[in-house]
């Protein structure tokens, strides 16, 4: 097996008395999809939270492509190539879906503001690759005939795709998606499954998703594996179909059955 994009090893973070996540270790291959389920409260997002550094653990180690991030920026960790959504919502909404991925597509400035200000040939050809990356990414979620809509004005199951499209604007080798289908309907929920694996095998991303619709992560684990959480520790790891009989599981969930699959 390769080298792990993503390697967490006892990752712990305390909230005061509190152990929100309690020694998660665990391996994420480059190009993997792979899922993270569990109740409301496991520590799903803290997890996604611990690896972009937006909090910090308070032991173990996180490692990607072989390196430890555990003190690196936020925004040195995105550029190093892991990016996110979020599961509330987090665009610009007075902005246009175009400028919310151009904004993204500048996080790591390539050109000096003295370029920027003459209009060098550089700056110009560098903002011509800019703009038909944003199309690229825009068309690749079915948003390109919204590029002049505000954000805001975007139905909510577009506002996911655009966060989406954000996200990959940071060209990233590891994708975080926190609860993509949240709010969605079920037909919803099936485009966005199509959507998901396009990118997938497009794109060649490693990706860890953190889904409460079953049904979805069911799907798109097909043929990987599905982590589960409860009370901040790994309960669980298996394929789909293990994952959907483990009695541990299913009792982590309440005894619903409904809730697995």
């Amino acid at each position: 097996m390769s080298t792990a994009i993503l390697s967490l090893r006892d990752l712990t973070v305390d909230f005061g008395g509190v152990r929100a996540v309690n020694q998660v270790t665990l391996d994420i291959q480059p190009g993997e999809l792979v899922g993270l389920i569990g109740p409301n409260g496991a520590g799903k997002t803290t997890v996604f939270n611990l690896i972009t550094n937006s909090i910090q653990a308070t032991s173990g180690d996180i490692l990607f492509q072989g390196k430890s991030i555990r003190n690196k920026m936020p925004d040195a960790i995105c550029r190093m190539g892991i990016s996110r959504t979020f599961q509330n919502i987090r665009l610009f909404p007075q902005m246009s879906v175009y400028e919310n991925v151009e904004l993204a597509l500048h996080n790591a400035p390539r050109y000096s503001i003295l370029e920027a200000f003459v209009r060098t040939p550089r700056a110009s050809r560098i903002e011509k690759e800019t703009r038909q990356r944003a199309f690229e990414l825009l068309e690749m979620v079915s948003l390109k005939d919204y590029v002049h809509e505000k954000a805001a004005n975007l139905p909510y199951g577009l506002q996911r795709r655009l966060e989406m499209a954000r996200a990959m604007a940071a060209n990233p080798s590891l994708l975080l998606l926190d609860e993509p289908a949240a709010g969605m309907n079920e037909d919803e929920c099936n485009d966005l499954i199509k959507l998901i694996r396009q990118i997938h095998t497009q794109m060649g991303y490693a990706i860890i998703m953190i889904e409460h619709h079953m049904n979805v992560v069911m799907d798109l684990c097909a043929g990987s594996r599905i982590y589960v959480l409860n009370l901040g520790s790994i309960l669980a790891v298996g394929s789909p179909a293990e994952i959907q009989s483990n009695p541990d599981v299913i009792k982590a969930y309440l005894g619903e059955r409904r809730n697995v699959r």
